[in-house]
């Protein structure tokens, strides 16, 4: 957990209540904050398996997942190659899009590329507004909604600061849903019901995401039951398409006329207090402290060791 991306205090409340959650289990579990020493820590604790609790580069873009691959030592959620291509939205986008999966028309702004906002809307064949934001950053850091020619630059910038790719997108008026799904091993995941999402000023930004009772959240989504299964089978699809694991979020924006649109696929979902994975399993009767042993237990299942994974060994 930890790590130094943006996204370090949230990875810190992610992973402290995940080992609170294997402590409370049985599990011999230790909380590990990344940092320089993350070679001779993993040594000095004898980690039998990585539950990794990690956001942002670093912990969700196939680094430490690589990393713990050298090592031998197995880890929960996706592997190098889906993890990597979900942290990276354009990437993701070109993907789902080859498989008939919708998302937003939109294109690409590298930093120092100098473009004009009428010459990027034809382009893309957009109008306003747009979403502008990194390619690879998560909890709504360097998001902006670009309303006006007025925002386009400082927009921009926000948006340079976290990555050299930023994304600009057809803003999706209607309403926020995301679908969470947990791996179960050798069979299909699970798919868990819908979250939609109703934030304040309809912008689920970062404050929005981990204040307290800024937000409210209607589970399971109150929608048409056509729009509920196409969006089941479009999270399923984009799980199978980039060859998830364990547990991810696919967001979506579903217009008025219940036309659904994937934003991104998460594979490193927030575990957080006011998250939306766990929440959404507690829907499905699945508690916080279940949720966590069988994100754990997706990955025992895969190790192709097949070694001993009794609760004395620390994860």
């Amino acid at each position: 957990m930890g790590g130094q991306s943006s996204e370090r205090e949230v990875s810190l409340r992610t992973g402290s209540a995940v080992h609170r959650a294997l402590c409370r289990r049985g599990y011999d579990a230790v909380a590990i904050d990344v940092g320089p020493a993350l070679s001779r820590d993993l040594q000095r604790h004898r980690i039998a398996l990585a539950f990794l609790a990690l956001h942002g580069p670093g912990g969700e873009d196939g680094s430490i997942q690589g990393f713990l691959e050298t090592l031998g030592i197995p880890y929960t959620g996706s592997g190098v190659q889906s993890s990597s291509v979900g942290m990276h939205k354009v990437t993701t986008k070109t993907i789902l899009a080859a498989y008939d999966v919708p998302v937003p028309p939109g294109l690409v702004v590298k930093r120092g590329q100098i473009v004009s906002e009428s010459r990027t809307l034809r382009a893309a064949k957009l109008r306003w507004p747009v979403v502008v934001k990194p390619a690879s950053e998560g909890s709504t850091i360097g998001v902006t909604i670009v309303k006006e020619r007025a925002q386009w630059k400082k927009a921009l910038a926000l948006a340079h600061r976290y990555d050299r790719d930023a994304v600009v997108e057809a803003y999706i008026p209607g309403h926020e849903v995301t679908v969470s799904l947990l791996g179960r091993g050798g069979r299909a995941p699970l798919v868990l019901p819908a979250v939609e999402i109703v934030a304040p000023g309809g912008f689920y930004d970062y404050s929005a995401k981990y204040e307290k009772g800024k937000t409210r959240y209607l589970c399971p989504a109150p929608l048409p039951a056509g729009v509920t299964k196409e969006i089941r089978a479009q999270a399923l699809r984009a799980y199978e398409v980039l060859d998830c694991a364990g547990a991810i979020r696919v967001d979506f924006r579903i217009t008025p006329r219940g036309r659904p649109y994937v934003l991104e696929v998460n594979t490193a979902p927030g575990m957080t207090e006011t998250s939306l994975l766990p929440m959404a399993a507690a829907q499905a009767g699945i508690g916080y402290e279940e949720l966590t042993e069988r994100i754990l237990e997706s990955a025992v299942a895969r190790m192709s060791s097949h070694r001993p994974t009794g609760r004395s060994r620390r994860s």
